[in-house]
């Protein structure tokens, strides 16, 4: 039984919010889903370097918002 209180807790990112995850990955929130965000990764410095896609997606659980966009 999932206890409704804890996905109350979850702070969802908005579009343009730059969020980490993942053992400090960083990228900004391009889309938002039920469960989870998309992710451009291109905005690290280091993305040429690490050989990964430009996008992925992340759920709501697994990120921490680092940067609100700009209102």
């Amino acid at each position: 039984m999932t206890d409704k209180k804890e996905e109350e807790d979850i702070i969802v990112a908005q579009i343009g919010d730059i969020i980490e995850f993942r053992d400090g990955l960083q990228g900004i929130v391009e889309k938002i889903n039920e469960n989870s965000v998309i992710v451009n990764l291109t905005y690290m410095e280091n993305f040429e370097q690490l050989g990964m896609e430009e996008r992925t997606v992340i759920n709501h659980k697994r990120y921490t918002i680092i940067e609100e966009a700009q209102s």
